[in-house]
C-alpha cells in the first residue's frame, strides 16, 4: 500500500444450509452468463516447477492503488438481495494448527503466488503474492480469494503461474516449513463479469478450482539449478478442510480475518513481513462509497492489515475448536479513514446472491490430477 493520507488502497484488504450442490455437468452447463470461467494459461506442471524456494521468498505483495478521500463520507447501503443461505464447512483439518494465545490459525488459509502476464520469468518484479483460503466445494478443490489476485485489470487477462500454498510458513530455511500440505496449481478461474469487464470492486472476489496437490522436494544439482521431485498428495479439501460459505447476511457481522500482510503503511511503517499468517477480529459495517472504482457495497471493520493480505477470508461464526467458519467476505480494500497515514480498516465486497452464483458455478467444477 503506497497511497497518501485520507486514501483507500486496494491490495489487501478486501446459518442454515443451502440446497445440495448440483452435479458437475449440470452446474457447468447452466453457469450464468455473468460468471466468467477461464482455464489457466500456464500448465500446472510448469506453474509448480516455476516456484522454486528462492522465488517464493522473493515474491512481493500485489498492490493496486485506489486513491480516494473517504473522510466524512457516509456508509454505503449494503443489503441482502434475497434470503440468506449457507453451505457448511468440510470439517476439521487433519493436522494440528499453529496456535497463538488468542486464536487457533486455520490450516485452510495460505499464500497465493502468481506472475504478471507476459513478463519475463526472470524479472523479479513480476513475482507476486496474495492470500486465500480453501472453501467447501463438491470436489474439495476450491480456493477463495479477491478477483484482483487472479485477474490483471490493466492488461485484461488472468495471471500466470498461479498456485496456492495452504499454511505457508517462512519461519526458517527448511523447505518443508513452507508447504506443509503441498502446492496446488490453478485449473479454472471463476469471477464475476462486472469485475472482469467493468473493474467494479463490488465484485472483487474469485473462486479458483485447483488440481490435486504435490508435496515438493527441491534440490540443487552440481550446476546450482533447482531440481524438483513431486509427490501427489491428493485433493486440497481432504488435506486441510474447507471453510463454509454464506451470503445475504446482516452487514453487521462479527468476523475474523486472516492473511499474510507485508506492505507498508502510507507513512512508511512496515509492521508485517508476509512470512507468517496474521489475524484481525471485529464487527463489520457498511463502508463509504468510492464512485471512481464503483465501490458502493463494501463492509469493513477496524484492522491494520496492509497489502499481501489481499484475498484472505472474512470468516463468520469461526470456531477455534475446528478452525472453521463461514466465508462471508475477502480482504479487498485497505482504508485510512482518519487521514493519519495509517491504514485503520479493511473491507470486503458484501456477499450477496451474485457472489453465490459465482461460488456455485465454481463449487461444482471438477479438476482432478494435474497433467504431467
Amino acid at each position: 500500500m503506497f497511497s497518501r493520507a485520507r486514501r483507500l488502497t486496494v491490495g489487501v484488504a478486501a446459518i442454515g444450509m443451502a440446497a445440495g450442490l448440483m452435479s458437475a455437468t449440470a452446474a457447468q452447463a447452466a453457469a450464468p452468463s455473468d460468471v466468467v470461467s477461464k482455464d489457466a494459461a500456464t500448465s500446472a506442471a510448469s506453474a509448480i516447477a516455476f516456484w522454486t524456494p528462492d522465488k517464493l521468498r522473493a515474491a512481493t505483495d500485489i498492490n493496486d492503488d485506489l486513491s480516494m478521500d473517504v473522510r466524512g463520507a457516509k456508509g454505503a447501503n449494503s443489503a441482502p438481495d434475497g434470503p440468506p443461505g449457507s453451505v457448511p464447512p468440510i470439517g476439521q483439518e487433519k493436522a494440528k494448527a499453529i496456535k497463538t494465545k488468542q486464536v487457533n490459525l486455520p490450516n485452510t488459509v495460505g499464500r497465493i503466488f502468481f506472475t504478471l502476464p507476459g513478463a519475463n520469468e526472470n524479472d523479479r518484479r513480476s513475482w507476486k503474492y496474495c492470500s486465500g483460503t480453501s472453501v467447501q466445494g463438491k470436489y474439495r478443490n476450491l480456493v477463495a480469494t479477491s478477483a484482483h489476485c487472479v485477474y490483471d485489470v490493466k492488461h485484461n487477462v488472468f495471471y500466470d503461474n498461479w498456485v496456492f500454498i495452504p499454511s505457508y510458513w517462512d519461519g526458517n530455511n527448511k523447505w518443508d516449513g513452507k508447504a506443509p500440505y503441498g502446492i496446488y496449481a490453478a485449473k479454472t478461474f471463476n469471477a464475476h463479469d462486472d469485475f472482469v469487464v467493468k473493474e467494479d470492486y463490488d465484485y472483487d472476489y474469485a473462486f479458483v478450482n485447483v488440481y490435486n496437490g504435490f508435496k515438493p522436494t527441491w534440490q540443487k544439482d552440481d550446476k546450482g539449478t533447482w531440481q524438483l521431485v513431486k509427490k501427489n498428495v491428493g485433493r486440497l479439501g481432504d488435506n486441510v478442510g474447507g471453510q463454509g460459505f454464506t451470503w445475504n447476511r446482516n452487514p453487521k457481522a462479527t468476523v475474523f480475518s486472516f492473511g499474510y500482510p507485508a506492505g507498508e503503511h502510507p507513512d512508511g511503517d512496515k509492521p508485517f513481513t508476509g512470512k507468517t499468517m496474521k489475524w484481525c477480529y471485529g464487527t463489520t459495517a457498511p463502508m463509504p462509497p468510492a464512485p471512481k472504482f464503483r465501490i458502493e457495497e463494501h463492509v469493513g471493520f477496524k484492522c491494520s492489515f496492509t497489502s499481501g493480505a489481499s484475498g484472505g477470508p472474512f470468516l463468520y461464526n469461526y470456531k477455534n475448536s475446528s478452525r472453521t467458519g463461514y466465508l462471508i467476505g475477502v480482504n479487498s480494500v485497505a482504508w485510512d479513514t482518519d487521514g493519519n497515514d495509517r491504514y485503520d480498516r479493511i473491507s470486503s465486497p458484501y456477499f450477496n446472491g451474485d457472489t453465490y452464483k459465482v461460488y456455485k458455478a465454481a463449487a461444482n467444477r471438477w479438476s482432478g490430477n494435474q497433467p504431467g
